[in-house]
């Protein structure tokens, strides 16, 4: 197995276990939290980000590695690969890093910043809806857009691997 093989299997792996994050966030996190009161939402939400912003090393491994394996499929793969394999892997990579990840770095991280800024323990009731409302919607509308980019990724790439 050559370089190519192998950074196109970990991107695939890893690409697929961030859609897998993204998709329990979308179906599973955000739909539970979201039945809690605005400040009780704020706290969930601030408590899971802070594992995240914490560097936690598993997911950072798995976040920044999806980026860098698929980078390397590319470079490997790019004089190994023609046609309709080239330009599916080049728009898998186009897809994941202008659909999923600058999305998560525009939009989502700031909202999670501004989010973790807050206190909702001195906030008064009209403060924490108004909080919740600039921040849930929008962070939900991109984290489904994420989710389902990112989905499409992992297929693309895992349609990649079987024609290997």
């Amino acid at each position: 197995m050559g370089f190519f093989d192998a950074s196109l299997m970990l991107a695939a792996l890893l690409c697929s276990l961030v859609s897998g994050f993204l998709f329990s966030f979308s179906v599973v996190a955000m739909p539970g939290i979201g039945k809690l009161k605005d400040g009780e939402f704020i706290r969930a939400f601030q408590a899971m980000d802070r594992v995240i912003q914490n560097n936690q090393p598993i997911f950072m491994v798995v976040w920044v590695g999806s980026v860098l394996t698929l980078i390397a499929a590319v470079v490997f793969g790019f004089g190994r690969l023609d046609g309709g394999d080239r330009l599916l892997l080049v728009g898998a990579t186009l897809l994941y890093v202008l659909g999923v990840q600058l999305p998560t770095a525009a939009i989502n991280v700031p909202l999670n910043n501004a989010l973790q800024t807050l206190d909702s323990e001195t906030m008064n009731e009209s403060d924490l809806k108004s909080a919740r409302n600039a921040f849930e919607p929008k962070w939900n509308r991109w984290n489904k857009f994420r989710t389902i980019l990112s989905s499409v990724v992992a297929t693309m790439l895992i349609a990649l691997l079987f024609g290997l």
